[in-house]
């Protein structure tokens, strides 16, 4: 019937509307979930902006630091290359000494030595790092490790002369190793060969004694003067006669030697004239009344004492006594 047809449309239109309604209402849902993800999504995109801002802040401190990290290595590099430079230098300055140098720790362990120093004792690279005292050395000094400790402990340096065992000479010296900051860092060793030296004064002492001899054999009064005419040695034979004692007389002014008997002004004008202008004189006849042993003649012969090592030169004055000649000659006559 046309009633239960209106009833039939009736409820399918109380159903489209209430479907449409759902829809509705979902798709309100739907919008408004979808303004919050776009919301979310808006906010994300903000936080990755900063985050990408901070990236890139990062990244140019990044660069920054590694610029500076570059110029911080170069000055590293600059800086070892000198070190090594300097240490270069260093061990050819200590080579070219020629004198043995070992470099200990606070342990007394060896850091490093001189080629020299092998002549000595029996080092091999590996040996860096082993005490002193396990070394077997040509040297003569049981007491180096002793001496070493003494040293490190004291601060003190010394200095030793010791032979070998082939009977060479040589200066040891012990001395604080000192850092740039005055830190002490162990003990430096320096082995002077002075064998040549010490031959050397054992040839000085003997021509000096057969000098002394020489010159306190001969008869003649003999003056060694200096260039401000101060007496640097005089023979036993001016000593005995004058009854003076060395010091007395070495280096003082001639003229004042013996209470002033030598202030003679013709022998402080000859003496004065020999060093600037003349070689010397000879057989200059003096005659004098000297206190305590009255008139005497002498007979005076100087010569000028070049040196060769540049300093001022020296004055050999000898004096030979000829009173009792000339005595004679006036008793005769």
């Amino acid at each position: 019937t046309s009633n239960d047809y209106v009833d039939a449309l009736e409820r399918e239109l109380q159903s489209a509307t209430e479907s449409l309604q759902n829809t509705v209402e979902e798709l309100e849902t739907a919008n408004e979930e979808l303004i919050s993800v776009n919301e979310e999504a808006q906010s994300t995109n903000e936080e990755m902006q900063s985050s990408n801002e901070e990236l890139e802040t990062s990244q140019e401190e990044l660069q920054s630091l590694n610029e500076e990290l570059h110029a911080v290595n170069a000055e590293l590099r600059l800086k070892v290359d000198q070190l090594s430079q300097a240490s270069d230098d260093m061990q050819n300055l200590l080579d070219s000494t020629d004198i043995a140098t070992v470099f200990l720790d606070r342990n007394l362990r060896i850091k490093r030595y001189t080629e020299t120093t092998k002549l000595l004792v029996n080092l091999i690279a590996g040996d860096i790092g082993r005490p002193i005292g396990d070394l077997t050395t040509k040297l003569k000094y049981p007491a180096l490790t002793a001496d070493c400790l003494e040293v490190l402990k004291t601060l003190v340096p010394k200095v030793t002369e010791v032979e070998t065992t082939e009977g060479a000479a040589y200066l040891v010296r012990l001395l604080p190793y000192r850092t740039m900051d005055h830190a002490i860092d162990g003990l430096v060793l320096t082995f002077d060969n002075i064998d040549e030296l010490k031959k050397a004064q054992r040839i000085a002492a003997t021509s000096s004694a057969y000098s002394e001899s020489v010159v306190n054999t001969v008869r003649e009064l003999l003056l060694v003067i200096d260039h401000e005419l101060r007496v640097v040695r005089a023979n036993t034979r001016f000593y005995r006669m004058f009854k003076l004692e060395p010091s007395q007389v070495e280096g003082q002014l001639i003229y004042r030697l013996a209470d002033a008997a030598w202030d003679i002004p013709r022998l402080r004008a000859l003496l004065n004239n020999i060093l600037p202008d003349q070689e010397g004189f000879e057989d200059y006849a003096l005659e004098h009344d000297f206190p305590r042993l009255g008139l005497k003649r002498f007979l005076l012969n100087a010569r000028r004492l070049k040196r060769e090592d540049g300093l001022p030169g020296m004055i050999l004055l000898a004096m030979e006594d000829v009173t009792h000649r000339v005595s004679a000659d006036t008793a005769a006559s």
